[in-house]
C-alpha cells in the first residue's frame, strides 16, 4: 500500500473511531455515577497509589470508554469495511470479498454493501453466492429496493430465467416507483424476450410518476424513443405526441440545467421539430456561451433537415422579440454564410456578395452586444479578408480583438494578414513575428505550421526582405515538402523576378511542377526564369502553355508573353499580349507605359528595345 493511502486509511479509521465512540457513548456504554463526583482526599493508599503508577499509563480501559459486545462487533465491521476497500482498490478480490462478508455477518440489511458484493461475484461468475447474499439483504431490509433490482439483472442477463427477472424488478418499481433505472432494466427484460408491448406497458406506468427529477424524464424519453422511433420509417403522429410530451415534463424541471435542456433539443433537432429545438438550443448557449458542440448540432440540423429558409425566418423572429440577445444573431450568420458560398459556387456573384454583406452585419451586431467572444471576431475577419474583399475593416476588427484577447497568437495571426492584404506591409512583417513569439509562448503548435511560414514569407518578400523571405519560404517547405508546391514556386520566383540566384529559382519552379505539372502559374514561373536565363525560345512555349492552363486568363502571364515576343522581335505579337495584359490589369501603369513607348519607337521607325523589364 502506497504511503498516501496509508495515511488515508489511518484517517478514515480515525473518524470511523470516533463516530463508534460518540453512537455508542449514550447508548452501550457503562456510565459513571452522576450524583457527585469523588472528593480529592489525602490518604495515604491514593497517595502509594499514584507514586507507583500514574494513570495515564494504565493498560486497562477507563470503565466509560468500555464498549459492549454488541459496539465492538459494529466497530469491527467499519474496520472490515475500510480493509475491504483497500483490498478492492489494490485489485485483491477475494480479500476484498472476505472482509466485506464480514461486515454483511453484523449488518446483512446493508443494501449497497450487498450488492456491491453481488456485484464483485458475478464478475467471478459465482451467481449462487450472488444470489444468496442479495437474498438475506432482503430478508434483513425487505423495503430496499436496490437487492430486487440486482437480482433482476442477474436472473435477466446471466441465468436467462426471464420470469423471476420481470417479478424482482417489478418489487423494486413497487418499492421506489421513483428509480427510472429500475423501469430501464424492466424494459430491458422484456425487450430481450421480444415483447414489445409489455416493454411499452412499463415505460407507460413510468409516464404516471410524480417526480421532479428532470434526468428521470430525459431517459425515460429516450427509452420511449429507442423503441418507437424506427430508422426506416417516420414516427407516427400519436407516437410523436407520446415521446414529446415526456421530453416537455424533462424541460419543465430542468431549472436552466444546460445538459438537460441540450438532451431535450437533441431530441427536438433528431425528430426534425426544429422550432421547438432552436429556442433550447439558444437557452444552452446563454448558460454555456462557448459550447461549441451545442452551436454545431444547431447548425447541422438545420443543413441536415434542408430547411435554411425556415430557419432564417424562425432565427429573424427570434432577433424581433429578443434583439438583446446575440446567440440567434451568430446562427444566423452562419446558415446565411453557407447559402451565399452556394451562390457563389453558382457562379451566381451578385446573389452572393449581398448576401456575404448580410452575413457581416449579423456578426457585428452579435459582436455590438457580447464583445467578449473571441470566435465571433476570427469568422467575421475571415469574411472580410476573402469575399469580401474589405482589409481595412478586418484590420480594425482584428484590433479590437487583439487588445480584448491579448496573448491570442490566432488573432496576432489574422491581424497579420489584414495589414498584408490591407498594403500596411511593414507592420504586417512586425506583427508576424509578434505572432510567432506569442505562439511559441503559449506552445501553440497548430498555428506555427507550413502555412503560417508561408504567410510570412510572402509578406517579408513584399517588404523586399528577401533573404528573410527565403529563410521562412525554406522553413515551410521542411514542415511539409509533400504539399510544399505553392511555396517551392513562391520563392522560385522571386529569385526568378529579381534576376537573382537563377539556378536555385529554376530548381525550385520545378519542384513545384513534379508536385502540381500542370499548374499555369508554375508553367508561368518556369518560363519567366528561362527568359531570366536568355532561353527565349523555351521560355515563350512554357508561357503559350501557361496561358492555356490558367483557369482564368492572368495578365502578369500575358505581359510576360509580350516580354519574349519583343525579345524574338515579334514586336505585333508583343503588343498584342501587353493590350491583353492592360484589359485585364487597367491600372498598371508600367504596362501602359510599356505599349506607349514601344509604340512610339516603331513610328519613328527606331528598332523596339528589346528589354523593357530590366
Amino acid at each position: 500500500m502506497s504511503e498516501r493511502m496509508k495515511w488515508g486509511v489511518l484517517a478514515l479509521w480515525s473518524v470511523l473511531f470516533l463516530f463508534v465512540f460518540l453512537s455508542f457513548r449514550n447508548t452501550g456504554v457503562a456510565r459513571t455515577p452522576s450524583a457527585s463526583m469523588p472528593q480529592v482526599g489525602s490518604s495515604t493508599a491514593s497517595i502509594k497509589k499514584s507514586n507507583q503508577q500514574h494513570d495515564s499509563f494504565t493498560l486497562k480501559p477507563a470503565a466509560d470508554l468500555l464498549l459492549r459486545p454488541e459496539g465492538e462487533r459494529k466497530a469491527g465491521a467499519l474496520a472490515s469495511f475500510v480493509e475491504g476497500r483497500s483490498f478492492e482498490e489494490n485489485g485483491e478480490i477475494d480479500k476484498a470479498l472476505e472482509a466485506y462478508r464480514k461486515v454483511l455477518n453484523v449488518d446483512p440489511g446493508h443494501s449497497k454493501l450487498a450488492s456491491r458484493v453481488a456485484a464483485l461475484l458475478i464478475r467471478q461468475d459465482d451467481f449462487p453466492q450472488a444470489i444468496d447474499i442479495l437474498k438475506d439483504a432482503i430478508k434483513a431490509n425487505p423495503n430496499d429496493a436496490e437487492p430486487y433490482s440486482q437480482l433482476a439483472v442477474i436472473y435477466a442477463k446471466y441465468l436467462k430465467k426471464t420470469d423471476e427477472a420481470v417479478d424482482y424488478a417489478n418489487q423494486a418499481i413497487a418499492l421506489n416507483p421513483r428509480d427510472i433505472e429500475a423501469y430501464q432494466r424492466l424494459c430491458e427484460i422484456e425487450l430481450a424476450a421480444g415483447e414489445e408491448k409489455k416493454a411499452l406497458g412499463v415505460l407507460e406506468r413510468a409516464t404516471k410518476v410524480h417526480s421532479d427529477d428532470a434526468a428521470f424524464w430525459t431517459r425515460l424519453g429516450k427509452l420511449y424513443a429507442a423503441i418507437l422511433f424506427k430508422s426506416d420509417s417516420q414516427p407516427k403522429p400519436d407516437e410523436l405526441r407520446r415521446v414529446n410530451d415526456v421530453f416537455k415534463k424533462a424541460a419543465e424541471h430542468a431549472d436552466d440545467d444546460p445538459s438537460v435542456l441540450k438532451d431535450v433539443a437533441d431530441y427536438y433537432a433528431a425528430s426534425q421539430q426544429l422550432k421547438e429545438a432552436v429556442p433550447l438550443y439558444l437557452r444552452v448557449l446563454e448558460l454555456q456561451p462557448d459550447d461549441a458542440n451545442a452551436r454545431e448540432k444547431l447548425a447541422s440540423s438545420f443543413i441536415l433537415t434542408n430547411q435554411r429558409a425556415k430557419a432564417v425566418e424562425m432565427l429573424e423572429q427570434l432577433i424581433k422579440q429578443h434583439p438583446e440577445k446575440y446567440q440567434p444573431y451568430d446562427l444566423l450568420a452562419q446558415i446565411l454564410d453557407d447559402e451565399a458560398r452556394s451562390l457563389q459556387r453558382a457562379k451566381q456573384l451578385d446573389e452572393a456578395k449581398a448576401k456575404f454583406a448580410k452575413v457581416a452585419a449579423n456578426y457585428e451586431q452579435s459582436l455590438l452586444i457580447n464583445p467578449n467572444h473571441a470566435g465571433t471576431y476570427l469568422r467575421l475577419a475571415e469574411l472580410l479578408l476573402g469575399p469580401i474583399k474589405d482589409p481595412g475593416r478586418a484590420v480594425k476588427i482584428l484590433t479590437e480583438a487583439r487588445r480584448r484577447f491579448p496573448g491570442a497568437p490566432e488573432i496576432v495571426y489574422y491581424l497579420a494578414l489584414a495589414q498584408r492584404e490591407a498594403k500596411q506591409i511593414q507592420q504586417a512583417v512586425a506583427t508576424f513575428e509578434e505572432a510567432l513569439h506569442e505562439a511559441e509562448l503559449d506552445q501553440d503548435t497548430e498555428i506555427v505550421n507550413a502555412k503560417f511560414y508561408f504567410n510570412y514569407g510572402a509578406t517579408a518578400e513584399q517588404a523586399g526582405l528577401y533573404e528573410k523571405a527565403a529563410d521562412l519560404l525554406r522553413k515551410s517547405i521542411a514542415l511539409d515538402p509533400a504539399n510544399a508546391a505553392e511555396a517551392y514556386n513562391y520563392l522560385g520566383y522571386m529569385w526568378a523576378d529579381h534576376n537573382m540566384y537563377l539556378d536555385e529559382a529554376e530548381d525550385m519552379i520545378k519542384h513545384a511542377l513534379q508536385i502540381e505539372p500542370d499548374n499555369g502559374s508554375y508553367l508561368d514561373s518556369l518560363g519567366w526564369v528561362e527568359f531570366r536565363k536568355g532561353r527565349f525560345d523555351q521560355a515563350l512555349a512554357d508561357l503559350l502553355r501557361a496561358a492555356k492552363n490558367m483557369e482564368h486568363e492572368d495578365a502578369v502571364v500575358f505581359e510576360h508573353i509580350g516580354d519574349i515576343y519583343l525579345k524574338l522581335n515579334r514586336v505585333p505579337q508583343a503588343l498584342e499580349a501587353w493590350q491583353k495584359a492592360l484589359v485585364l490589369d487597367p491600372a498598371n501603369k508600367k504596362l501602359s507605359e510599356k505599349i506607349d513607348g514601344t509604340k512610339t519607337t516603331i513610328s519613328k521607325g527606331s528598332p523596339a528595345k528589346t528589354n523593357p523589364t530590366q
